[in-house]
């Protein structure tokens, strides 16, 4: 599949993060399990999952903690609809750097759902 090379020659590295930036045809359920799949396949653990996406506007991030032998990973899979599966880009960050980048990306979603009247409703009401 689309992050198995990806994953194998990054997820040795040093970083604490790696941030993937990719296209996918498959919704945000999916798409998450695809990579949990492939990590699983290659011995990695799974911690901790979790996926943001938007409904208006089609893009998302998943979060990824993984164990292997003893080192701690954190895979943020930041994506978008498209026709077919694509990496756009692959980074490997610090802590602060990507933990920076997942509180971003966070904010961004999180902003346009601000919109939404029944999610309005509820921070109003707490």
């Amino acid at each position: 599949m689309i992050f198995e090379n990806i994953f194998k020659e990054n997820l040795e590295r040093n970083e604490l993060w790696l941030i993937i930036t990719f296209k996918t045809p498959y919704g945000p359920g999916e798409t998450m399990d695809l990579m949990v799949k492939e990590l699983e396949k290659l011995g990695w653990e799974i911690k901790f999952k979790a996926n943001w996406w938007t409904a208006d506007v089609p893009y998302g991030l998943i979060r990824i903690d993984a164990v292997h032998n003893g080192k701690e990973k954190i895979i943020l899979g930041k994506w978008i609809l498209g026709d077919k599966c694509r990496v756009i880009k692959v980074d490997n960050a610090g802590i602060e750097a990507g933990k920076e980048e997942f509180f971003r990306m966070v904010d961004s979603i999180t902003s346009t759902l601000i919109y939404d009247p029944v999610i309005r409703t509820m921070r109003e009401q707490y």
